[in-house]
């Protein structure tokens, strides 16, 4: 015989929790070629935060959508497309290069879709090309490199090359060293994903400066940091370097070579918070094999902010809530201070490290004196939200 469902049966189903499918988070990152170690960086950034809280952030639960830009503007904003037109992603995240961001975040900010950079932050986007959609965790371009300009400066340098690959972030490095040093300096452009860079460290040896400052992440930065060495410049002129030039990866490639040289940064492992040695500690754990870069500490920190809004809105069906939130930037940062400027730029400290063996014998940083103090960038006033 057949059983009726009763009134109150019917009720109970209907008011039975639903099985919500988790918030989807799009990364287009740069996962093939040389560079590939940096977009694998941010994606285990990013996967750490969120294990860190059990696969949710902020209580929500999330998951992580992840394509290879393969370092193409075309795959990035193809990537984008499919992200908020088939799948009905309103949140993204994960791009490495200025040139790919350059084209792809714009389509997604004006697609009212959030883009929260954990790496490029060229300074077309930062000014008069702003928009309420877009945050950047990292740093300005321009910022990350006149870090380093102010460290030549102190370090009594008059004379530098200045070399960097012939693109919006590279164009962005030399403007920012530039600004800060106030010295003479010869520019030498380069070409995204050079290898070979022997016209150059002649071109260096002609110029006979006081020490070069140069700009090559990911694979770029292996092989010009080796070249430098074997042409034997490294013996007479020093090199100073923002951070993403002398990451981990780079440093175990090269290997005691590397050991003396000066870098930049806004963030390092051994800086002494609560939130960092947590970070540190579960990186190691997890992977114990990959040294943790500037770009999987950015990721991370992008989580947090993400979760510290999570957390304030259940979700992000209301954009206008869930972006009020974001601009609060209510987390711990990694780094220590942090805040968003005017233009959703990072307002943050720089530092001076010194490259040294570490006790494994391996080149690493060493934290030394702060340079600049609560740094925003100089395209925050242009910026009109």
């Amino acid at each position: 015989m057949k059983k009726l469902l009763t009134a109150a049966s019917l009720l109970a189903l209907t008011t039975l929790p639903s099985l919500a499918e988790p918030l989807k988070i799009g990364v287009i990152t740069t996962l093939s070629g040389p560079a590939g170690y940096l977009g694998e960086q941010v994606r285990d950034g990013l996967q750490l935060a969120i294990d860190q809280e059990g696969g949710k952030l902020g209580g929500v639960d999330v998951e992580l959508v992840v394509e290879d830009d393969g370092l193409k503007p075309g795959n990035g904003l193809q990537i984008a497309d499919k992200f908020m037109n088939e799948e009905g992603i309103k949140l993204i995240t994960g791009i490495i290069f200025s040139n790919v961001a350059g084209a792809t975040v714009p389509e997604v900010v004006e697609n009212d879709a959030i883009y929260i950079s954990p790496n490029a932050g060229p300074s077309n986007l930062a000014g008069a090309g702003c928009n309420k959609n877009y945050f950047v965790v990292s740093w300005q371009n321009d910022s990350l490199h006149e870090a380093t300009g102010a460290a030549a400066k102190a370090l009594g340098y008059k004379k530098v090359v200045a070399l960097a690959p012939n693109y919006q972030a590279g164009k962005d490095a030399i403007a920012g060293f530039k600004r800060e040093f106030g010295g003479d300096v010869t520019e030498i452009y380069t070409q995204l994903e050079q290898t070979d860079f022997a016209p150059e460290m002649a071109q260096i040896r002609a110029a006979a400066p006081d020490a070069v400052f140069q700009f090559h992440p990911g694979g770029m930065g292996i092989a010009f940091l080796k070249q430098y060495v074997q042409a034997g410049l490294s013996k007479d002129i020093p090199m100073i370097v923002s951070e993403p030039s002398a990451d981990g990866v780079i440093l175990n490639a090269v290997g005691e070579a590397a050991v003396g040289l000066k870098a930049t940064t806004h963030w390092n492992a051994d800086f002494d918070n609560e939130a960092n040695k947590a970070m540190v500690a579960a990186w190691a754990a997890k992977h114990p094999d990959k040294p943790l870069t500037t770009y999987g500490q950015q990721a991370y920190d992008v989580g947090l902010l993400i979760a510290s809004a999570l957390k304030k809105t259940g979700g992000i069906d209301d954009l206008d809530a869930f972006r009020a939130a974001l601009k609060e930037a209510d987390f711990t940062s990694t780094r220590g201070d942090f805040k968003f400027g005017p233009n959703q730029h990072p307002v943050q400290d720089w530092f001076m490290v010194d490259i040294v063996a570490g006790p494994d014998g391996k080149p690493m940083w060493v934290t030394k004196e702060k340079l600049r103090d609560d740094v925003g960038d100089v395209y925050a006033a242009e910026c009109k939200m």
